[in-house]
């Protein structure tokens, strides 16, 4: 099967280096930081973007500037990475872990709901896989409650729900371009908001607490050098112009591979709401029903790989089952669908959509295979 590999890069990339060579300015004072920062705002559609070192620490970075911090509790979904919940503990703050739904995989907006306290500052969503969590629902309750909503859309570039791209509807939300995402400079991350104020506070906290038109040795906070280099911008304008058709392509053999699929009783992949009429497609996930398929997810696992498709069976555990968590500083709210997924469900990486038609009827046809000979 000829799946393809991934970073895909071109010339394009190379034509940007090239300029940011033959500049004056490598780091993340270039142009090229500005440009992108501007260019990817826009395409979220928000205002403002602040680009940074990664996904990481831009989480960190949104936190900070939207003002939580010790004493604070932030909601957060029991299955994500590990930056998700590290960045809350980072800036001091406690998160609080509460379930997902059995099948969009994302927050539970009832069981966030259920877990607000006198502590809770913040809400932060996580997009996971792609299509964005019930924001209509998600929202309602932060504006109801009072309650900061942020936006974890490491997952989700250019997914949108009723119209509205991800990190536009909270009061900020966070990118990543790690080597996997589905625009990538390696590292680096991006804060995007409509809040001029925000904005204003996320960029000193990235730029070691200078301020928009002051000196270069006046620092108002207590801050760190998180700037995005012009190299890895330059990366990033190259990525961002064909991730649209990149978009288009893995919705297009998403549903190629799910209507051929379709007759499998006992795969269920991720439920996409209406709402969300654009998906970025970073991960297809799944859950196996052991008792109609007749094999685990262990199983399935193991003959999906061997057929050369590239499948992960999910998290070891959720994230309250990491040891750092294990040893306290969180408050963990039942989470039996968190946990039921750590047992059945997979995702295939989205490279696994960007081949062509034969190459997607070659893959249904490869986990067909598998189903029918019980591969254990």
């Amino acid at each position: 099967m000829n799946i393809p590999q991934w970073p895909i890069g071109n010339e394009r990339e190379l034509e940007l280096l090239k300029e940011v060579l033959n500049s004056n300015q490598w780091g993340g004072y270039s142009e090229f930081v500005g440009r992108f920062e501007e260019a990817f705002a826009a395409f979220q559609h928000c205002t403002y973007g602040v680009a940074a070192a990664n996904g990481t620490v831009t989480l960190e970075i949104a936190l900070q500037a939207a003002g939580v911090g010790p004493g604070d509790e932030v909601i957060v979904p029991g299955i994500s990475f590990i930056s998700t919940a590290s960045a809350v503990s980072r800036v001091g703050a406690t998160p609080v872990f509460v379930d997902i739904e059995p099948y969009s995989f994302n927050m539970d907006p009832d069981r966030a709901a259920a877990a607000i306290s006198p502590k809770t500052k913040a809400i932060l969503v996580v997009h996971f896989g792609g299509p964005l969590a019930d924001m209509d629902r998600l929202m309602a309750l932060a504006s109801e409650r009072n309650i900061i909503l942020i936006e974890d859309a490491a997952h989700a570039h250019g997914s949108e729900w009723s119209g509205r791209r991800a990190g536009s509807m909270g009061v900020a939300g966070s990118f990543s371009f790690q080597n996997s995402k589905v625009m990538t400079s390696g590292e680096g991350g991006i804060v995007v908001t409509r809040d001029a104020d925000f904005a204003e506070r996320t960029r000193s906290l990235a730029n070691q607490g200078r301020r928009t038109g002051q000196g270069w040795f006046t620092h108002y906070t207590l801050a760190a050098n998180y700037r995005l280099s012009a190299w890895q911008a330059a990366v990033l304008l190259a990525q961002l112009e064909r991730l649209p058709e990149q978009i288009r392509q893995r919705n297009h053999n998403a549903a190629l591979l799910r209507k051929e699929l379709a007759e499998i009783d006992g795969i269920t992949f991720q439920q996409i709401p209406p709402q969300v009429n654009a998906n970025s497609y970073y991960l297809l996930l799944g859950r196996i029903d052991k008792d109609k398929l007749g094999m685990t997810r262990n199983e399935f696992h193991k003959g999906v790989t061997e057929a050369g498709i590239p499948c992960t069976p999910f998290y070891p555990h959720p994230l309250y089952g990491n040891p750092i968590y294990q040893q306290g500083g969180c408050r963990v709210e039942p989470c039996p669908v968190s946990e039921a997924c750590i047992l059945d469900a997979f995702w295939l990486p989205h490279r696994v959509l960007m081949g062509d038609e034969e190459t997607t009827h070659e893959i249904a046809a490869a986990i067909k295979e598998v189903v029918a000979h019980k591969v254990a």
